[in-house]
């Protein structure tokens, strides 16, 4: 099973064109995910040739649904132009957007967001500035690399794209029914809370390791919403435990006010909800691997 990203899904590339659309486009394709289309306006009727693949490039995200039936977008769009891109995409109504995207200005991911919303939600936004999502064996939208694992049990949710590839491969002989870099900006569409319902709805994960970092509090609400929600058991990690505090770390979203996101709180209030909580990643894997072995 997998949670939003199937086989199935039929992927285009908003940005397909551009030097950074064009790698991981090739790489997404290597790992067998079904790239339909490409959007460019500019570039509207061509096509691009990936080692044989011919991908078709449509003049707007509506054209490629109504020509391939596609249902992801995958954005590798330059922040100055990502809003007015996903606002087509949440236009177009495609079910689910993948924001790769880094450096997108807060206000913009804020009105996208609502927008979204207003609009009734039919567009999942994942991201931005993450690394999107894989599950595994069958298809890939994003930038997470396709040969650090395979198929398995376990459910990932990650804020750091880095850590998120390192808990792959800690966990490689296990596998993983799909694995969620959500991004760490202080806005983002889908959240901890939205990965974990869907992993405690699919019935072939089995267990969910969670990552997050210091910085505001969606740690402390994923919290509340395990202890209350989520009957699968749940690893934790949380990236930050030697940040000092007051200072703004490398993501936008860690920032770090009183006691309150800091790695220590968030760690209490995911330990308070049953979780069990590494203080490293391999600590975490470790415990991970525990639970599995029962």
């Amino acid at each position: 099973m997998a949670i939003f990203l199937t086989k199935d899904s039929k992927v285009i590339v908003q940005g397909m064109t551009g030097a950074t659309g064009m790698k991981h486009t090739k790489l997404m394709l290597a790992d067998g995910t079904n790239i339909v289309g490409g959007v460019n306006p500019r570039k509207a009727g061509t096509s691009v040739d990936f080692d044989g693949t011919e991908v078709p490039v449509f003049g707007s995200v509506k054209e490629a649904m109504e020509k391939t039936g596609a249902d992801v977008s995958v954005l590798f769009v330059p922040p100055a132009f990502a809003k007015a891109a996903v606002v087509e995409a949440i236009d177009a109504e495609i079910p689910l957007a993948v924001v790769i995207t880094e450096g997108i200005a807060v206000h913009d991911s804020a009105a996208f967001w609502a927008y979204a919303g207003a609009k009734g939600n039919k567009t999942r936004i994942i991201g931005p500035n993450c690394p999107g999502l894989i599950t595994p064996g069958q298809s890939n939208a994003g930038i997470i690399p396709g040969d650090i694992t395979k198929p398995g049990r376990i459910g990932l949710v990650s804020k750091s794209g880095t850590l998120t590839y390192q808990m792959m491969y800690e966990l490689r002989d296990i596998g993983f029914s799909s694995a969620v870099g959500i991004g760490g900006d202080p806005v983002i569409g889908t959240t901890h809370i939205d990965a974990l319902a869907a992993f405690e709805a699919d019935p072939e994960t089995d267990l969910i390791v969670m990552i997050g970092e210091i910085g505001g509090d969606a740690e402390e609400r994923a919290a509340d919403y395990i202890a209350k929600n989520v009957t699968k058991p749940v690893v934790g990690y949380v990236a930050g435990f030697t940040a000092p505090e007051g200072k703004t770390m490398g993501h936008a979203g860690a920032i770090v006010s009183g006691s309150s996101g800091t790695a220590a709180a968030k760690k209490e209030a995911l330990e308070a909800a049953g979780v069990k909580v590494g203080k490293t990643p391999t600590e975490t894997a470790k415990l991970a691997r525990e639970i599995l072995a029962g």
